[in-house]
């Protein structure tokens, strides 16, 4: 009798806990709500047109810096895995970590650098209008020294 009570009070002590960890209400956290850019600057009003969301998964390989470049749309993304460092034309900074959201910037230069030893992973949704770009590469010629 001993024997057969030893585990089977072990296996409901293992699956009382595993019912612990489980999620039992649904959890809403907001990660960004705002009307301004990283930098602080508000968000322009949105153009009229026919609405065009696009959604990238952009994943940036270790030790790679993006050329420069602008989006004319509103976007915002959350940095999945890695790190990634945004620097601006007027060199404003911001230092992503893996789970950080980001508000982007709208018609301002800036590139993205993945300073770090594992490939930067981060989701971007665009909120923009059909047949405008959401990201116009800055024309080397045209290049600050960034």
């Amino acid at each position: 009798m001993k024997i057969t009570f030893i585990p089977l009070c072990l296996l409901l002590i293992l699956f009382t806990s595993c019912n612990e960890n489980k999620i039992k209400e649904t959890t809403v956290i907001t990660l960004a709500e705002t009307s301004k850019s990283w930098d602080g600057k508000t968000l322009p009003k949105y153009p009229d047109g026919n609405p065009k969301v696009t959604i990238l998964k952009i994943i940036i390989p270790p030790k790679t810096k993006l050329k420069l470049h602008k989006h004319p749309e509103i976007n915002a993304g959350i940095l999945l895995k890695g790190e990634l460092t945004v620097i601006s034309e007027h060199n404003d900074t911001l230092n992503l970590s893996a789970g950080d959201p980001i508000v982007e910037l709208v018609n301002t230069w800036h590139y993205g650098i993945n300073n770090g030893n594992e490939p930067a992973e981060i989701v971007v949704f665009y909120a923009g209008i059909e047949n405008k770009p959401i990201t116009v590469l800055k024309n080397l010629k045209q290049s600050t020294s960034h």
